[in-house]
């Protein structure tokens, strides 16, 4: 029987709505997932509730301070390091994949060469989803620590020679971030993981924020097998290629992920020009014409902000409403996304604006 704990960041609390974060959090966890957190931001309220166990095996329950592992939601935050070096000058939207990256690959297909850092970002450079199976084997850290940087090299080899599409058409791309990140390396000299760390986990103070699964005593990812769910541990094979950290692979603990999406919303209702100008912020939760998909975040017919993130083990989904001042995030610990996908959808629902 799973144990179900509470813990509450309460700014300023109506019980009734607090009651709610909690009893979506524990219908996550009586659905059959190990462990669920859900969030909710309304202005100066702030309400975090966890349920369930760390891993399926184990009776120690998840607690508040616990890192979550946030998939693809990782690609708001490598859009808006894009943004921060853009506002310096350092690279521009319109910088091409070719002009940064020519010199470090053998051959890079025209289409692709022409690609830009925003077409990257809105996944509309033609750019293959993921790379193969046995290239994401090879790097995957199996055989003992990578670097993550050098390993980027590989894994985009292939795809470099042979577009999946044509630039302009949306193809949802986790290599095309791992390219974009690469621009970025190109143009600072440092890495993706320095640079992510300086100019965002330090900015804003998100100490729990780090790469791959979550390590040490914290909740563990699911895979579902014939004797149900069984925790994936904490090696190279309870994730994606360290390659792929631009595209999804960082965690942090939920109080800390509500400072990121604070200054997403902020930034999106026009009230931030200091962390970036209100050009980048624009231009970062605004689709190119006929899209739904910004940088990082697809944009809803009601104007909210939304992704979901996923490396098959974990699940969790971050809507932002600017309009409103409203904030939702939902999560649990295992990635049977068939099953999970809708319940974290209907708890997100529960608690949209009205």
């Amino acid at each position: 029987m799973h144990r179900i704990v509470c813990s509450l960041l309460i700014l300023l609390s109506p019980a009734a709505v607090g009651q709610d974060v909690q009893s979506l959090a524990d219908g996550l966890v009586e659905a059959g997932s190990p462990g669920a957190v859900v969030m909710m931001i309304d202005d100066d309220v702030q309400l975090t509730s966890v349920a369930g166990l760390r891993r399926a095996d184990e009776d120690i329950s998840i607690d508040l301070s616990d890192a979550w592992h946030l998939g693809s939601n990782t690609k708001a935050m490598t859009a808006i390091l894009a943004a921060r070096l853009v506002d310096r000058g350092l690279i521009d939207w319109n910088t091409t994949l070719g002009e940064t990256l020519g010199d470090q690959f053998d051959q890079i297909d025209p289409v692709l060469a022409d690609a830009t850092l925003a077409e990257l970002l809105w996944h509309r450079a033609g750019m293959q989803a993921n790379a193969g199976r046995l290239t994401s084997l090879a790097i995957a850290g199996i055989l003992g620590d990578r670097d993550a940087q050098s390993d980027r090299n590989p894994y985009l080899r292939q795809l470099l020679r042979s577009p999946a599409g044509e630039r302009g058409t949306f193809l949802y791309s986790n290599a095309g971030y791992v390219a974009a990140a690469m621009m970025l390396e190109s143009v600072t000299g440092e890495s993706w993981e320095r640079l992510i760390q300086t100019e965002l986990f330090d900015v804003l103070e998100l100490d729990s924020a780090g790469f791959g699964p979550p390590l040490g005593d914290q909740p563990q990812g699911h895979r579902a097998g014939r004797r149900g769910l069984s925790p994936v541990g904490m090696d190279a094979g309870a994730d994606n290629p360290p390659a792929v950290n631009p595209a999804g692979r960082v965690h942090m603990a939920m109080p800390d992920y509500a400072v990121f999406l604070r200054l997403v919303m902020s930034g999106a209702r026009g009230e931030d020009d200091t962390y970036l100008t209100q050009a980048s912020w624009q231009r970062l939760v605004t689709p190119p014409e006929g899209g739904d998909y910004a940088m990082g975040w697809g944009v809803g017919a009601d104007g909210s902000l939304r992704h979901a993130g996923s490396n098959t083990m974990w699940f969790v989904q971050a809507v932002i409403w600017p309009d409103d001042g409203r904030i939702v995030v939902a999560g649990v610990n295992e990635g049977r996304i068939g099953e999970v996908a809708p319940r974290i959808s209907a708890a997100i629902t529960e608690l949209a604006p009205e």
